[in-house]
Formats: structure tokens, C-alpha cells, sequence
């Protein structure tokens, strides 16, 4: 008898410990291109430990045109993901069941720009000129939607698809490059091209960016793990900001062919897209949703309006706006 209360106790005793030993809550998040510093949060907040302080066990895994991340999220497998908000609209318009969690990029880093020997300025320099295109996505709706403001007649312009490779803006080939003020434009420089810059915000469009999304499933049946994913990647991402050199440093870690130069230059000059104003990071507002939306549709891309209720949620924002208050 005294042996099986002995057992007993053991057993009870394990138990206990087992419990307190609970695994983390293993969770992968897409990102939305390959690994480089417009991801510096999510490298932040995994290697300074932010996420394992929130019992999150998180994979970070890259995006591209191979792995695109709404399609990798929506699939079940993966719970978070980064895309445009413009692909959050268009995902809902067919069905697909994504919701915004966060706005990282609230400030599109889309531009469309030109060497500065060209002497191209304003779109009203681009008729009779070649411009590049990427067809397809947020590039195209915002080129289209900055010719539109500009009243440029796209009839004038000799329209040349494009994709990643710049080397026909260098080589003379094409004169006005889609591209990123955080990448392509950085590149350009440092292969000693000056450049001029037409920013799409100075015709009226400012469309937010990279946006943290969820699947509705996921906030249904885990609102806790999605409240503290949010949490710790806001955390990263406002260390990220606080000091970008620290940023790119860990950044170069997550990528063999990253260097350090590269990275911070991308981080330095992302730091008025991430945190343009006073608003906390990751702020967004249905205006903001608003104003997507009706570019989209106006543009063609989306079909028919969805219920922007649905599309976005700030619950996690908010949890974490509360709790960086409170602490002391």
C-alpha cells in the first residue's frame, strides 16, 4: 500500500513538472521577399529573444516569387505571413480568409526614378521615353494610378515589362525604372549612378506596404498566440528603428550574400516608411483601408469591394499599445 502512494506521488509529482515544462507554441511567418533588412524586426525579435519571452517557438522563413505568402498562409500549414495590404484586398475579394494584423511599411518605398543624366524628372518628362513595367502587381497599380493624377497619356509612352534585373535602366535600354526606394534605388548608388526620383505620394498615392497578417482560423482558435506574436514583433521592430546599425548587423546573420553596407543603408532609409509620425508602429485605420480599396477597384485589380471590418483587425495593436504603457 505505502509502494502505490509512493507511485502515486511520483507520478503526480512529474506531472507537475511536465506542465511547467510546456513546449513552445511552434509558429512559422512568410515573409514577403528574401531575407535583406526590410525584415530587420522579425531577425530582432527572434535573436534577442523576444519571441521565446512570449513562449513562442518562430520560424522565419523567406518569400519570393516561389513561396508568395498569402498562398503559403492561407494553405494552413504556415500561421503569419508579410505581404502588400493591397494583395490582403484582393485575397479577400476572391475569398481567401486573410486578415491585416499590423501595418509595417505605412509608407509605400515604391518609386519610380531615372539616372540623373537623363534629366527625367516628373512624369511629365516621360512621354516619347521607354518605361519600365512589372506588371501584375502593387508596382503596376501605383505607376498607373501616379500617370492617371499626372494626366500623362499612356498612349505616348513606350511601355517595356520589366522585372528585377536594373541592367536595362544602366545600359540605357529603358529610361524610368519601377523599383524601391530601400533596394534598387540604393543599388543604383552604389554602382555610382546618381538618380532622380518621382514619389508616387506627391501625386496622392499612398498606399500602405508590407503588412503582418493572419487567416481568420487563426484568430479565432489562437487569439492568445496571435496577440503575442504581435507583441514581440512590434518589440523587434521598434529595437530595429531605435538602432538600425544593431539591426543590419543582426540582419547580415539571416543571409550569406547580405552585406553589412547594404543592409544598413536599406534600414536607414526605411526608417521614415516604418514610423512616418507620432502614431504607434504598426498603426492603421480603415481610412487607410479606405483609400486602398477604392484605388484598386478604380484600377481594376479588385472586382468588387469587401467588408474592410473584416479585413483588418487592431486587437493585437492595441493589446500591445496598452501593455508598452503600463510597463514601468
Amino acid at each position: 500500500m505505502r509502494n502505490r502512494a509512493v507511485a502515486a506521488f511520483i507520478l503526480l509529482v512529474l506531472s507537475g513538472l511536465c506542465a511547467g515544462a510546456r513546449a513552445d507554441d511552434a509558429v512559422t511567418v512568410r515573409l514577403k521577399w528574401f531575407n535583406q533588412a526590410q525584415f530587420a524586426g522579425f531577425y530582432v525579435a527572434q535573436t534577442k529573444g523576444f519571441y521565446k519571452a512570449e513562449g513562442l517557438d518562430v520560424n522565419i522563413q523567406p518569400g519570393g516569387p516561389d513561396f508568395p505568402a498569402v498562398q503559403m498562409v492561407a494553405g494552413g500549414n504556415e500561421q503569419f505571413g508579410v505581404t502588400g495590404a493591397d494583395q490582403i484586398l484582393i485575397a479577400r475579394s476572391k475569398g481567401v480568409p486573410v486578415v491585416a494584423l499590423a501595418v509595417l511599411y505605412r509608407r509605400n518605398p515604391f518609386v519610380l526614378f531615372s539616372l540623373a543624366k537623363s534629366g527625367i524628372k516628373t512624369p511629365a518628362d516621360y512621354p516619347g521615353k521607354t518605361v519600365g513595367v512589372k506588371i501584375g502587381g502593387n508596382e503596376e497599380l501605383i505607376y498607373r494610378a501616379v500617370l492617371a493624377n499626372a494626366k500623362i497619356d499612356k498612349s505616348k509612352l513606350n511601355e517595356m515589362p520589366v522585372k528585377f534585373d536594373m541592367t536595362p535602366l544602366l545600359s540605357g535600354t529603358v529610361d524610368v525604372w519601377p523599383g524601391y526606394l530601400i533596394n534598387e534605388v540604393i543599388a543604383a548608388k552604389e554602382k555610382g549612378f546618381d538618380v532622380n526620383i518621382v514619389y508616387p505620394s506627391d501625386y496622392g498615392i499612398d498606399l500602405y506596404a508590407d503588412t503582418l497578417f493572419t487567416t481568420e482560423k487563426m484568430l479565432e482558435q489562437k487569439p492568445d498566440v496571435v496577440r503575442k506574436f504581435v507583441a514581440a514583433t512590434v518589440k523587434g521592430w521598434e529595437t530595429a528603428i531605435a538602432n538600425p546599425e544593431d539591426a543590419a548587423k543582426i540582419t547580415v546573420k539571416y543571409g550569406d550574400k547580405l552585406t553589412y553596407d547594404h543592409e544598413l543603408a536599406m534600414m536607414k532609409a526605411s526608417l521614415p516608411l516604418l514610423k512616418p509620425d507620432s502614431k504607434p508602429f504598426g498603426f492603421m485605420d480603415e481610412a487607410g483601408w479606405s483609400s486602398a480599396q477604392k484605388l484598386l477597384i478604380a484600377a481594376g485589380f479588385q472586382k468588387a469591394p469587401v467588408d474592410l471590418e473584416k479585413a483588418f483587425t487592431t486587437m493585437a495593436i492595441t493589446t500591445t499599445a496598452i501593455t508598452t504603457i503600463q510597463k514601468p
